[in-house]
This record gives structure tokens, C-alpha cells and sequence, in this order.
């Protein structure tokens, strides 16, 4: 019956985790506000509703189209990426933006199959430059830049 099980997983994992995210949105009744003055909930609706309807795109394009088996689940780019974003969000606030974006890219880049420090550094140094652009200085938010200790 499934002509396309990479897919169709696929597909089943993008409408589950959308459409969970916009109902806990409504469950935990998030205000929603307007487009033009967005609520705390009225993100994660909407893109919760576009990612489920993605899945369930990609669900029906799995039972008419050829594809090929699901391979072993790989485990090493799931634990080094998650834990990048746990570091990440345990250590921003204490060591500043900069240092913290340079440890999520260089930390999430060990998940790859290749592995180059100059790219990971390079990459996290552009990152983190466009971040404290757009978030601290654009965006007037309050984040800090570098340690306590630096300032």
C-alpha cells in the first residue's frame, strides 16, 4: 500500500508536530491578536496549521508516488544538534549572544558528516554578527552581547 514510506513518515511527523503546536496554542488559550499586532499565539497557529498542511500534503504524494525504503534512524546528528540548542539556551544569557551562537554552530557541526572547523567558525562568526545586527541593535532587544565580565 505505501509506495513511499520515507515520505509518508515524513509526512506523518510534519502534520503531528504542526497541528500539536497550534492546538496547544489554543488549549493554553494564547492570545492571537491581529496580523498586524500578533499575539504570543498567533506564530506558532499559523505556522503549526502551514506545517501540518505541508504533512498531510506530503502524506498524500507518499501513496501515489515511488520512493525509497526508510534507512536506519541516525542518532548522532539528532544528539549533537539538540544538545547544541540545550547549550545554547543554558549558556546565552550567562556568556552573551556571540560566544553562545559560536558554541550552538560549532557544537551542531559535529552532527554532520563533515566536519570543518574553518566553515563551523566561519559560519558561526556570520551568525552571530547578523544576530546582534538584527536582535540587538535593529530589534532593540535585550540580550547581551558578550560576558559580564567583558563589558
Amino acid at each position: 500500500m505505501l509506495k513511499n514510506p520515507k515520505d509518508f513518515w515524513s509526512g506523518v511527523m510534519f502534520a503531528a508536530i504542526g497541528f500539536a503546536f497550534a492546538i496547544i496554542v489554543k488549549v493554553y488559550e494564547y492570545p492571537m491578536g491581529t496580523p498586524s499586532r500578533m499575539g504570543a499565539g498567533y506564530f506558532p497557529f499559523v505556522l503549526g496549521n502551514i506545517m501540518g498542511v505541508l504533512g498531510l500534503i506530503i502524506i498524500g504524494q507518499a501513496l501515489v508516488t515511488k520512493g525509497g525504503p526508510i534507512t536506519k534512524f541516525a542518532w548522532r546528528p539528532l544528539i549533537w544538534v539538540l544538545s547544541a540548542f540545550v547549550i545554547f539556551g543554558l549558556t546565552a544569557k550567562l556568556v552573551g549572544l556571540v560566544i553562545a551562537i559560536l558554541l550552538l554552530v560549532v557544537i551542531s557541526s559535529y552532527g554532520g558528516h563533515e566536519h570543518r572547523w574553518k566553515e563551523a567558525i566561519i559560519s558561526s562568526l556570520i551568525l552571530a554578527a547578523t544576530s546582534v545586527a538584527v536582535f540587538v541593535y535593529g530589534l532593540k532587544l535585550p540580550f547581551p552581547i558578550w560576558p559580564a565580565f567583558f563589558e
